[in-house]
């Protein structure tokens, strides 16, 4: 078993954190895993992109080609990385900010800024994205992933809540 996960879109949009809470949650559950971050030259609003890759084996490089699982934040994202995706590989997107994508298998839309929206909360998109992911993939049981939330978002009721909603919501 192995996942190679990119997750890209604009800084501030979450991405890292995303990036960030999956490895933890993998090593949470005796998994290995690797996390590379890459930033463009503007923290907020350059573009941002990381490679998570889980595995129950050894992970001999942090770096691959082609993802298993791309989760797409924005439209300059998707067209920049739709090419390194594997052809049997799954694309999960942000769909209300991503209007156009190209016709092949495994397109998962989110309207995830909409959600993110409707909840009051704009900043949940990135927990929006990973709550699709967990579902395609049923890596990761629920407390798991709370207690990545708290420990990357802080453990505040209001934070906590808007972003279980975020968690469960399509």
């Amino acid at each position: 078993m192995i996942y190679q996960i990119r997750i890209a879109g604009f800084g501030g949009q979450g991405v890292m954190v995303l990036g960030q809470m999956l490895a933890w949650s993998a090593t949470k559950v005796g998994l290995n895993a690797m996390f590379v971050p890459t930033y463009g030259p503007e923290t907020r609003g350059g573009t941002a992109n990381c490679m998570v890759t889980i595995s129950k084996d050894r992970i001999y490089s942090p770096v691959f080609i082609d993802a298993d699982y791309f989760i797409a934040f924005n439209e300059p994202s998707y067209n920049k990385f739709k090419g390194q995706v594997k052809a049997d590989g799954t694309i999960i997107y942000n769909s209300t900010l991503v209007p156009k994508v190209d016709k092949r298998n495994n397109l998962i839309p989110v309207p995830a800024t909409e959600i993110a929206m409707n909840l009051g909360e704009p900043r949940s998109v990135n927990i929006v994205l990973l709550g699709e992911f967990l579902r395609q993939t049923k890596l990761f049981k629920e407390d798991v992933i709370i207690e990545a939330l708290e420990h990357y978002l802080g453990k505040k009721k209001e934070v906590l809540d808007v972003n279980k909603k975020a968690l469960k919501a399509k």
